[in-house]
This record gives C-alpha cells, structure tokens and sequence, in this order.
C-alpha cells in the first residue's frame, strides 16, 4: 500500500469516526463500526491505529482542529479588542459545544484519549495559549498568573457549555439568553469590563 493509500484511509477512519460520533455519539465508536462505515475489513483500522485510543486520539483532534478555527473566525473580528475577543472565544467555545455535541464530549475525555499520541497536544494547547495570551492583556498586572486565571475561566465556559447543553442552566436562570453567564464568567475572572 502507497504511502497516498495509507493516508486515504487513515483519512477515512478518522471522517468515518467523526460522521459516526456526529450521529450516534461516543458510545457509538467502536473499532468494528468505525471500520463498516469506512468500507474496510474490521482489522483494517489496527494497521493505521495501534490502538482503539489512538484512533479515538485522532478524531479528537480534528475536533480540536475545528474549533480552534473556529475561535480564529471568531476573535478575528476584534483584533484591537482583547475582551470582545474573549467574548467572542467564549461564544464560539459555546456555539461548537452545541453542534458538535459528541465531538466535544470525545475531545475532552482524556480517560479516552492519547493526548501525548497524533499531535493532539500540538492541536488542543495551543488553543489554550489563545486564552491565555487574551487574559494576559485583558488583565496584564495582576497577582495570579496569567494561565491560573485563563484555565478558571476556561473551566466556568466548559461548564457553562456543558450545563447550556443540558438545559440546566436555562433552568436554573430562567433565561433562553447565555450572554449574561458569558458576561458575568468574564466579570468574574477579569474584574468588570472598563474598570
């Protein structure tokens, strides 16, 4: 097999891994029906992934890939803006937890993944650094460094994604509306805006 035919179809693993995970969910992705919806013998995927976490590792990181262009889409529209930078990352982080809901369910399940395997860290951390970099000149002095505070407020937007996802916190609020929560982690972890 050429190294082109090799790539074709680590290739289509991966596209029929994340099609399946769009469908079903992460539940659904085993080695043998990730291999049916390939077209592929179900030893086919062991020849391209040593195993069923690395194959799972390499989907994740075409989530991640996604989302992080996403997020470049997003903060791009306010360069001279650090915070509606951040707000719009936060927005965006939200938006792809919301249609992509089994993707971002497998991208940060690290009891299913292999995140030092397929540069996976190379795709997710430097996401990350985004955050951090924002913070850093949303909030430049401050006594907490700069990737403390970026990985708190990460931590609230997972949770609001999450809990979003749910319908728990439309519960709880009584809002339909999430920019409030987006507003008020900010305020939480930057100070209030303008200050």
């Amino acid at each position: 097999m050429s190294d082109q035919d090799t790539a074709g179809l680590r290739a289509r693993l991966v596209q029929a891994g994340v099609d399946l995970l769009t469908e079903e969910g992460v539940q659904a992705l085993s080695l043998r029906e990730i291999a049916r919806r390939a077209g592929v013998s179900h030893g086919a995927p062991r020849r391209h992934f040593p195993t069923h976490l690395s194959l799972l590792s390499a989907i994740a990181r075409q989530g991640f890939a996604d989302l992080a262009d996403k997020v470049a889409a997003d903060i791009d529209g306010h360069r001279t803006d650090p915070r509606a930078q951040l707000m719009a990352l936060g927005r965006g982080y939200l938006d792809f937890a919301l249609a992509h809901r089994g993707m971002f369910e497998l991208m940060f399940r690290h009891d299913l993944l292999e995140s030092n395997q397929l540069g996976l860290r190379e795709t997710s951390l430097p996401l990350f650094q985004i955050l951090v970099d924002l913070v850093s000149r949303v909030q430049p002095r401050s006594d907490v460094p700069p990737p403390v505070v970026a990985g708190a407020l990460w931590s609230n937007l997972h949770g609001i994604a999450q809990l979003w996802r749910w319908g728990s916190l439309q519960l709880a609020t009584g809002t339909d509306d999430v920019e409030p929560l987006l507003r008020a982690a900010l305020d939480a972890h930057l100070g209030p805006a303008g200050r």
